[in-house]
Order: C-alpha cells, then structure tokens, then sequence
C-alpha cells in the first residue's frame, strides 16, 4: 500500500512551447477588440467579455478593479506595448467626494494662477521656467478666453 495506484496519480498538460509569458495581440486582434473600440467611440454597448486597455476601461466608465493584467497590446512594431484586462471582471470607476475634489482644485488653482497678475488660466503656467504667465512675461493683457472668469463663493470647484 506504500506506492499510489495507477489511476490515482494526476496527469498533467504540459506545453513545451509556451515560456510563461503573456499572450501578446496585434492591434484589433484581442477577444473582443472590435467591440470594446466600438463602445468606446460611444457607438455600442460595453460589451460583456472582451480585452480592453487601461485607457479604454477608464473611457468606459471602468477600471481594473485590482486585477492583473492578462495579455499585451503591441503596438508599431514591438516597440510600444499596453496591458489588456478583462472586461468582464472590471469594477466601476469610484468617484470622487466633494472634499477630494476640493483637493485637487486647490492643487490645480495653484499651479494655473499666476503670482503677479493673480489670474487663474485653463492650462497650466510655466511657473517653473518663467515664474509667471505668458502675458506678464511679454508685457500685454491676457486674452479673455484663456483667463477663468472667478466663479461664485457657492461653488469653487472649476470642473
């Protein structure tokens, strides 16, 4: 009784051409490419199954929900590659509360507000090469359409 029996030992598959790699797709060549590219675009419905990039995930409204990656997207020949997860598997995207929002204005108003003129820009200044903005820089009055118009002490959030 000391050996197994024959029909008690397990068999196991073994590939001799796989090197535990990740499965590498082409451009539109992942299970369900076409799909997800497809609800991306806002032209379909989330598919159900599918690979989708992190990108793509988070346009839909998704993200990976703490689950590794399960494939590589290679991209302009081997030379840019992207991981591909799950779309089945993936979570909503969590959203912000009002006081994380907050943060990041006051964090997005300090590096889009100039400390001369003390105008709050859309894009983000130069403050680390120039110190100021364009304008003060050249010596001229900013264009009003680059130039935040101050909103109500109700709401300070510019998004």
């Amino acid at each position: 009784m000391d050996s197994p029996a024959e029909d008690d030992v397990a068999l196991v598959d073994v590939d001799l051409y796989d090197d535990g790699s990740f499965p590498e797709y082409g451009n539109n060549q992942a299970p369900g490419a076409v799909a997800v590219r497809t609800a991306v675009r806002g032209k379909g419905p989330v598919p159900p199954g599918g690979l989708a990039t992190r990108r793509q995930l988070r346009t839909l409204g998704l993200s990976p929900g703490g689950h590794d990656p399960v494939a590589r997207l290679i991209c302009r020949g081997g030379n840019r590659w992207a991981w591909l997860y799950r779309v089945d598997l993936a979570v909503p995207k969590r959203t912000p509360t009002l006081a994380q929002e907050e943060a990041l204005d006051r964090a997005m108003a300090a590096r889009q507000t100039c400390p001369e003129c003390r105008n709050r820009y859309y894009g983000c200044l130069p403050l680390r090469s120039q110190g100021r903005c364009d304008p003060c820089e050249m010596g001229i009055e900013p264009s009003p359409d680059t130039v935040m118009i101050p909103a109500p002490d109700t709401h300070r959030l510019a998004a």
